[in-house]
């Protein structure tokens, strides 16, 4: 319980986001790079013919939802295979992000479309495969690099929301014993949330933003 509701906000936000994109931008046959468990699955399934999700053999996740073993760095399709290529939170544990983003580039099809979701101010986590951060002038630079024409980037929050939630990171920390057992600090994120939620109706500074998502085209002619 605990767990769903300090990762509450940042998912409603995340999740509202992504549905937008995915509705607006997605069709046809999809990729999702470093799937796990295909949290985004049902969202998809409206817009999209297939959904195949590739993960390495070594994910940290359950594996039940894999459709193909293999790394971003070399992904096991002909170059202009799918239509729309999907990646949430994962660009930050790989080493080489820009050769992932050059082979998702790859089997693209001309105009196909990519959403990535990516961390900027976060906490270490997933360690050790750990390795990144990415402001909005790195994303735009790595995705142009590889060929594509950016389409949108968006902050998913200002300073509130992320020092909401760091701070509630922070302190669950000390969520033990008597504490778990009579939900107290699932009380405070609950009010901490509700008070950063209303602050950022009134001042979102975006350069503070948790995380950016990223739409991004392949080109329809080269």
């Amino acid at each position: 319980m605990a767990k769903d509701i300090l990762n509450l906000l940042i998912y409603k936000i995340h999740d509202g986001a992504l549905q937008k994109k995915i509705a607006k931008y997605f069709k046809g046959e999809m990729i999702d790079i470093g799937c796990g468990l295909k949290p985004y699955k049902d969202m998809c399934a409206p817009f999209i013919k297939n959904h195949l999700g590739i993960d390495h053999p070594g994910s940290m996740h359950a594996k039940t939802q894999i459709d193909s073993f293999a790394v971003a760095y070399g992904l096991p399709f002909k170059e202009n295979t799918f239509d729309s290529a999907l990646s949430t939170c994962v660009l930050e544990h790989l080493e080489e992000p820009q050769i992932a983003i050059d082979e998702c580039f790859r089997v693209l099809k001309p105009g196909g479309h990519t959403i990535f979701s990516v961390p900027f101010i976060w906490h270490l986590h997933e360690e050790p495969r750990d390795f990144f951060r990415y402001s909005k002038y790195g994303l735009e630079y790595i995705f142009k690099k590889a060929g594509f024409e950016i389409v949108e980037i968006d902050a998913l929050s200002g300073f509130w929301v992320t020092f909401g939630q760091l701070l509630m990171y922070n302190l669950y920390r000390f969520n033990r014993s008597i504490i778990r057992w009579l939900h107290i600090m699932d009380l405070i994120a609950l009010i901490v949330f509700g008070v950063v939620y209303l602050l950022e109706k009134i001042d979102k500074t975006e350069k503070w933003t948790w995380c950016y998502l990223i739409v991004a085209k392949k080109p329809e002619k080269p």
